[in-house]
């Protein structure tokens, strides 16, 4: 992958601490987007064979093509994971996004909401959300955007709103295999 058209995301803790960064995502061009994509504004980066670091410094490289949207404004991000299986989102609740030079900001506040291919949705670390405020101590306004972020984002899922379509996230995915920069055997 070039670098001028990497990005790099990193996730925060409230406190200020890196939670995750991933090293390498390739941004889908605006006018790649899908109309209802670029109606809202969405960032789309898409990264297979990227490498993460956790907040503790350890290192992976993700095996499964990821294609990340941000909407502006919003709190909560959406990753589609390409699984064999089928399409799975892994949406964050978090801070909206800052995008500044090659960087994508947030910070994430604990609470997960995964859509299976089956349609199932499951709302997962809680626990680690209740630990979290305390220890952080989130204050009401914070606690107040999580939870109409969480809300918004289970009626766009429920809804299959946008970015809930797989058609899009495989063909985003397609477009990052057949981008300008890709080099025969590149993983990006």
């Amino acid at each position: 992958m070039s670098s001028e058209n990497n990005v790099v995301i990193k996730s925060f803790k409230h406190n200020g601490h890196i939670h995750r960064i991933w090293f390498e995502n390739w941004p889908v061009p605006k006018g790649e987007l899908h109309p209802l994509h670029a109606k809202e504004q969405f960032h789309v980066y898409i990264n297979h064979g990227t490498r993460i670091r956790e907040a503790d410094g350890k290192e992976w490289v993700s095996r499964v093509p990821g294609v990340t949207f941000f909407l502006p404004g919003h709190w909560f991000n959406i990753v589609a994971l390409l699984e064999t299986t089928g399409v799975r989102y892994y949406c964050n609740i978090a801070s909206p996004f800052t995008h500044y030079d090659n960087t994508v900001t947030y910070i994430d506040y604990d609470l997960d909401a995964i859509k299976l291919p089956d349609g199932t949705i499951h709302i997962v670390d809680e626990e680690e959300y209740r630990s979290h405020r305390v220890l952080y101590q989130y204050p009401a306004l914070v606690e107040s955007k999580v939870k109409d972020g969480l809300n918004a984002l289970m009626k766009r899922m429920k809804e299959g709103a946008a970015p809930f379509q797989d058609e899009e996230a495989l063909r985003y995915y397609e477009l990052w295999k057949t981008r300008d920069d890709a080099t025969p055997g590149s993983a990006g």
